[in-house]
């Protein structure tokens, strides 16, 4: 109960700071924009992110609860892809698309202030479009409670997070191009246009904007999400809701730099840094690092 205040305490003086260090980078690289002029997609080469990784024993209950049935409705609907798709259970700050191999290094060295550990309640299964009437992708995502010290650090962060590391992008990220962008409203496609993806919390003319929604993805799709597969998967979530009323508690004590495929599952761990100590770990040598 201690270690809990002392969080909540670290969270609310982080939150009250944050908007503080919100000092937009310069870019790093050009950053070209030209493909949110074509109908189609962008080619995807390399997107590096920033997220975190779910708790073993988080990534354990839902396998036990609700991973049998998850697969057998994926198999059942012919969404083999979406069976198979590999991806390391998280929830994201935010991604940039960067084929340069050394992105990883360089956002670590922008990194800024970090938050203290997050005590959160994941909770609220549901559907969702990249841009709705675009088709594709969409995901099965299960939500965060938007409430509480732990979740104002964390949005606070993704604000000041988004400022320092979106400049290291190279253009958009290739999945809100092409027939997702042409659906947008205008206040998602300034966000593309700006820093890269819709959904990241910034600060214009001195307020910031919040439409950062912090989830966990269970299923990432590139099949059209048709009438028949949206009731379905609908259906599926209020199940889901139900098998788990409450939600589940966690906390958040790292936070990853990570490598993702196209829909934005998580491929490979490649920094992992505390938020109790700040300390970074290199996840393929297992070499203690400092920031």
């Amino acid at each position: 109960m201690k270690v809990k205040m002392v969080n909540c305490l670290a969270a609310m003086a982080f939150t009250a700071t944050a908007l503080l260090q919100v000092h937009p980078a310069a870019a790093q690289g050009v950053i070209d924009n030209s493909a949110l002029s074509s109908p189609t997609f962008r080619e995807h080469k390399r997107t590096f992110g920033l997220v975190y990784t779910l708790p073993n024993e988080v990534n354990d209950l839902l396998g036990i609860t609700i991973g049998g049935l998850l697969r057998e409705k994926l198999l059942n609907a012919k969404l083999i892809d979406e069976a198979l798709r590999f991806n390391i259970p998280h929830v994201t700050v935010l991604h940039i698309h960067n084929p340069d191999p050394t992105t990883p290094e360089k956002m670590l060295n922008a990194m800024p202030k970090l938050p203290p550990v997050l005590n959160v309640t994941l909770k609220n299964f549901y559907t969702t479009e990249a841009a709705k009437g675009a088709g594709h992708p969409w995901w099965l995502d299960l939500g965060i409670v938007k409430e509480g010290p732990s979740f104002e650090a964390m949005m606070a962060f993704d604000t000041i997070a988004t400022a320092a590391l979106t400049p290291l992008r190279d253009g958009p990220l290739p999945r809100v191009t092409g027939p997702v962008y042409a659906v947008m409203g205008d206040a998602a496609k300034e966000l593309v246009q700006t820093v890269g993806v819709s959904g990241l919390n910034t600060v214009k003319n001195g307020k910031e904007l919040r439409p950062h929604n912090p989830h966990n993805t269970l299923v990432y799709s590139m099949a059209k999400f048709t009438p028949e597969i949206q009731a379905a998967f609908d259906q599926t979530a209020v199940e889901f809701n139900q098998i788990l009323p409450n939600g589940i508690p966690t906390s958040f004590k790292t936070v990853s730099i990570v490598e993702l495929g196209f829909a934005g599952n998580v491929l490979r761990e490649i920094y992992r840094i505390s938020l109790e100590d700040g300390s970074v770990l290199n996840v393929a040598t297992g070499a203690k690092m400092t920031k």
